[in-house]
């Protein structure tokens, strides 16, 4: 099994910044694309940001500038740098990951519970 994890998420002020983290556990042989989504109240979820194994990054027009994606894979994590928050980044934040469990496997994707960005004005 694989069990996906975020945390970091929490109540801001428009302006501010926080860093979301996602750890992948279990039984892993590596881990290909690791992706950002996030869920507004009433709204589908959007891909925020995306990073490929060998770093490449990729982000929704709306945060380009203000969030960095990065991972270190030694530790099977990926991050999210949050900087100048505006109201309309609340939302719930979601990890994406995509799983080689044996070398040679198909690679099978999982998702995180998700965790609560709220920015105030």
């Amino acid at each position: 099994q694989v069990q996906v994890v975020e945390s970091g998420g929490g109540l801001v002020q428009a302006g501010g910044s926080l860093r979301l983290s996602c750890v992948a556990s279990g039984s892993i042989f590596s881990i290909n694309d690791m992706y950002w989504y996030r869920q507004a109240p009433g709204k589908q979820r959007m891909l925020v940001a995306v990073i490929s194994s060998s770093g490449s990054t990729n982000y929704a027009d709306s945060v380009k500038g203000r969030f960095t994606i990065s991972r270190d894979n030694a530790k099977n994590t990926v991050y999210l740098q949050m900087n100048s928050l505006k109201p309309e980044d609340t939302a719930v934040y979601y990890c994406h990951a995509v799983v080689v469990r044996v070398k040679g496997s198909s690679a099978w994707a999982y998702w995180g519970q998700g965790t609560q960005v709220t920015v105030s004005s």
